[in-house]
C-alpha cells in the first residue's frame, strides 16, 4: 500500500508517492490545473486512481496545507481545506492535511544543488515539494514505530 502526497497550487499540483513500506517519499510529477475547481478535482482523483493501480493501491492522501510562517491561515488555506474535503469524498480515501510551510524553498535549495538551470528546476519544483510534504508526514505519522536508541545506528 502507498500514500500519495500533493502540493496544490494555483496552476500546478505536485504529486509524490511513498514506497510500499510507507517510509520514503519520491516525486512522481506535476499535474496542470487552471484553478482549484471541479476539473482540477477530477484530474487529481484520476491521478490518485492511476497511482493506485500502478503502485499496489493507495490508502491515504496527504495534502499540503499552506499557512503564514507564524502558523495562521493564509488566503489559500480555506480553499485547500475545501479541496481536501471534496477530494476525500470523490476518492473515498482519507485526506490528511500536512503543514507545508517552507517546503517549496527547501525543494528549490535541494534541486539547486544538482540542477543549475532554473527552468529545469521549475519543472520539477512542485513534485519535489510534494515529496517533502509527504516525507514530513511519513516521518511523524501515527502508528509509525519510533526507533529506540538501541535500534539507531551511529
Amino acid at each position: 500500500m502507498r500514500i500519495v502526497g500533493l502540493d496544490v497550487g494555483e496552476r500546478r499540483i505536485g504529486v509524490a508517492v511513498s514506497d510500499p513500506t510507507c517510509t520514503l517519499a519520491r516525486p512522481v510529477g506535476v499535474l496542470r490545473a487552471a484553478a482549484l475547481n471541479a476539473e482540477a478535482l477530477a484530474t487529481v482523483a484520476d491521478e490518485v486512481a492511476r497511482l493506485g493501480r500502478e503502485e499496489d493501491g493507495v490508502t491515504t492522501i496527504v495534502l499540503g496545507l499552506p499557512k503564514h510562517l507564524d502558523g495562521t491561515p493564509n488566503a489559500m488555506t480555506p480553499r485547500i481545506e475545501a479541496f481536501a474535503q471534496a477530494l476525500g469524498a470523490r476518492t473515498g480515501l482519507p485526506v490528511v492535511l500536512q503543514d507545508e510551510r517552507l517546503t517549496s524553498r527547501e525543494a528549490e535549495s535541494r534541486l539547486a544543488i544538482r540542477e543549475k538551470d532554473w527552468r529545469a528546476r521549475k519543472q520539477r519544483l512542485d513534485a519535489a515539494a510534494a515529496a517533502i510534504i509527504l516525507q514530513d508526514y511519513l516521518d511523524v505519522r501515527p502508528g509509525r514505530p519510533v526507533p529506540t536508541v538501541e535500534e539507531t545506528e551511529f
